[in-house]
């Protein structure tokens, strides 16, 4: 089973879970306790504030994504990683999904930096740490490409259709990080995965890869991918209504 899963996949999940092992193990002593902090994600804090860490350093916008801050929240992540991201790699290919993800991590972790960075002359201290932000930019992919496909609403055993999963979901980021404060949930981070992703989507449906390879997640493609999926469903209606 883990051998079907395709190359990028596989190794992005590999490298979380190490990851995830290593914050651990640091975490065990004293003396190592606060080096995971040089690479979670710190807001730009200006000169007048001073804070007990390192602050903000630019590999920051990427260490931070392979990070998480307990074994929930790596396992619903890992999970949604395989869930969405085989099938965009098998889509896509592996070099253009692996230009996707990282464009949406970076992508989200600039527009998390931004509300943290402002959250600071409230009196806010915000450090960010998961892939979430590269895991909502599969989201928003998979529910562009694959939009009549049916989903599980993690964690609730609710089937969906991926576009309505898609809605719930960038509905809520706005919601819960406009009207809410101190959840531990960067919010901002998951809008920002799914802005940058559309935006990444719609350039390679502009200007489509020239090798063909169906690597931009062109129209054509999720109009094809939409007609089969209806077809599929009349198909198994029509069973059922056979075997009724």
């Amino acid at each position: 089973m883990f051998s079907s899963i395709p190359s990028i996949t596989r190794r992005l999940l590999i490298a979380n879970v190490v990851v995830f092992v290593l914050q651990s193990l640091l975490g065990l002593s004293e003396s190592t306790r606060a080096w995971p902090l040089w690479f979670e994600l710190w807001p730009w804090v200006p000169s007048q504030f001073e804070v007990d860490g390192p602050g903000f350093m630019p590999w920051q916008l990427l260490t931070s994504g392979f990070m998480h801050g307990g074994i929930g929240h790596l396992v619903f992540n890992m999970l949604a990683l395989v869930m969405f991201g085989a099938s965009l790699e098998y889509q896509w290919g592996a070099r253009r999904y692996a230009i996707y993800y990282f464009v949406c991590l970076i992508g989200s972790a600039l527009l998390q930096l931004l509300f943290a960075s402002i959250a600071i002359y409230d009196g806010q201290l915000y450090l960010t740490l998961g892939a979430s932000g590269a895991i909502y930019g599969l989201l928003l992919a998979y529910g562009m490409l694959f939009p009549n496909r049916r989903v599980t609403l993690l964690p609730f055993p609710i089937v969906l259709k991926a576009r309505t999963l898609v809605i719930i979901y960038a509905l809520a980021s706005v919601f819960y990080g406009v009207f809410t404060t101190g959840t531990g949930v960067a919010h901002f981070a998951h809008l920002g995965g799914m802005i940058v992703g559309w935006m990444v989507i719609r350039y390679w449906r502009k200007y489509p890869p020239k090798n063909g390879g169906g690597g931009g997640g062109g129209g054509d493609n999720a109009r094809r991918d939409a007609r089969l999926e209806a077809i599929r469903e009349r198909r198994r209606a029509s069973k059922l209504r056979v075997v009724k």
